[in-house]
């Protein structure tokens, strides 16, 4: 952690012993204070007890900002609306690795450098034919994505500054090849290589579209989309995936392993699964006359009925990513000219009740990206099983530029959480001939 000036102190004295200790309190740039506790066991003899990390900062950062209680989510200072309005993902990428949205030069620079690494290995190709075809894509993405350590030992230095830029350019560039492939085998058709002429959400639908025999024109409007789709998904703070790719890059372990290990983190139908599981819940309403019954359900506190895609861990009131995904989503119906999807309807006419009934607005349950994005992506005829792989193409860069800022900085320590053990005290072995 970089050493910043105590701003305040907080002492604690604790009861009934002599003993106290001066924590001082230490301002970001903007967000609330943190108490730092580092000597609370040295001098009182306890751990803090914070089960899911939701009151404790692991680390500072200067990548990514969200107020949950305002709806603000900032990339480097810079507004996600503004990003997603203005900028293309791999400005972004440059934005979350380097501190700075690049200039001309260095914008063209950066696009060459992650570009020209967008195809892997061909004996990759051969580690396919080892999964089943019915592998679930993400179980696919974990092992190929671990496996680039064993293809790339150029680069596996993590105190090498170029070691870790040129692994930056090989992940952000490799991971979508590796994830339309993944979806190419699945449904057994051929592999498409990147092609580099194309911009890097327009190649990636490329790879994940087109078929040898004949060619594959990817509509800008979905590639737009794509582009925006993953802007929005780029990084999210220290959330469950960001936080398993910077625990494992604590051990010294290499990127690429940090990576898969934060593929397999988002996996989980309570981080990167939830837009597939709105889907899920659609489909289980089955029509539009079962929305009121179904929503009526959730509120009835002896149901186990839960809606999904609504409210947010860390977004109290509004996720500032929705509106933008929500403008998108028409966006993209509007292009495809889809008017009458039974699903596509069922989802607006629950965003409508959803948002007029008072029981969800007095708990501020209101659409999140992930309701939004189920939906974009259905509509571009993407199968639910890819739905949590686009989100780890997305967030690729954002682990690799935590884990980057974590490398680099001088103070950082091996992780090492510590519990409240609860099983039994200390007591004699038993011989077998002994026990009841």
């Amino acid at each position: 952690m970089t050493e910043q000036a105590a701003t305040g102190t907080v002492t604690i004295t604790l009861d009934g012993t002599n003993k106290s200790t001066t924590i001082k309190l230490i301002d970001g740039t903007i967000g609330p204070s943190v108490a730092d506790i580092r000597k609370l066991y040295s001098d009182l003899g306890i751990f803090t007890y914070d089960p899911g990390y939701g009151g404790t900062a692991a680390c500072d950062s200067k990548i990514t900002y969200i107020d949950g209680d305002e709806g603000i989510l900032l990339h480097r200072g810079y507004p996600i609306e503004q990003l997603a309005e203005q900028s293309t993902f791999l400005e972004v990428a440059h934005l979350l690795l380097n501190g700075e949205l690049p200039n001309a030069a260095e914008k063209k620079e950066f696009e060459d450098g992650v570009m020209r690494h967008t195809m892997v290995h061909e004996q990759i190709r051969s580690m396919y034919q080892g999964f089943r075809r019915d592998a679930h894509p993400m179980a696919v993405m974990c092992g190929v994505v671990g496996a680039l350590s064993a293809f790339y030992h150029d680069s596996l230095d993590i105190t090498n500054p170029d070691h870790r830029r040129i692994s930056a350019f090989r992940l952000i560039a490799k991971v979508p090849t590796i994830a339309a492939w993944a979806y190419k085998y699945s449904i057994g058709q051929p592999f498409m290589y990147p092609r580099n002429d194309l911009g890097y959400a327009e190649n990636f639908l490329y790879m994940m579209n087109a078929v040898p025999a004949e060619p594959y024109h990817v509509n800008p409007i979905l590639a737009r989309a794509m582009d925006r789709i993953m802007i929005l998904h780029a990084d999210h703070e220290q959330n469950a995936s960001t936080s398993t790719v910077r625990l494992s890059g604590s051990t010294g372990a290499n990127p690429f392993a940090c990576i898969a290990a934060g593929i397999a983190s988002l996996w989980g139908p309570a981080h990167g699964g939830a837009n597939e599981a709105v889907l899920k819940m659609l489909a289980e309403i089955g029509t539009v006359e079962n929305v009121k019954p179904f929503l009526d359900q959730v509120k009835d506190k002896n149901s186990h009925s839960r809606l999904m895609g609504f409210g947010h861990r860390v977004y109290k009131n509004f996720d500032p990513r929705a509106k933008i995904m929500a403008a998108t989503c028409h966006e993209v119906l509007g292009e495809l000219g889809i008017k009458n999807d039974p699903m596509l309807d069922l989802a607006i006419e629950l965003e409508r009740i959803a948002l007029s009934d008072d029981y969800f607005i007095a708990r501020k349950l209101y659409p999140n990206v992930d309701f939004y994005s189920g939906i974009i992506l259905k509509a571009m005829g993407i199968p639910t099983s890819m739905f949590t792989v686009l989100f780890a193409v997305a967030r690729t860069v954002g682990w690799i530029s935590q884990w980057k800022e974590m490398i680099e900085d001088p103070s950082q320590r091996i992780g090492r959480p510590r519990q409240v053990y609860t099983g039994a005290p200390q007591r004699d072995f038993v011989p077998l001939d002994k026990r009841g």
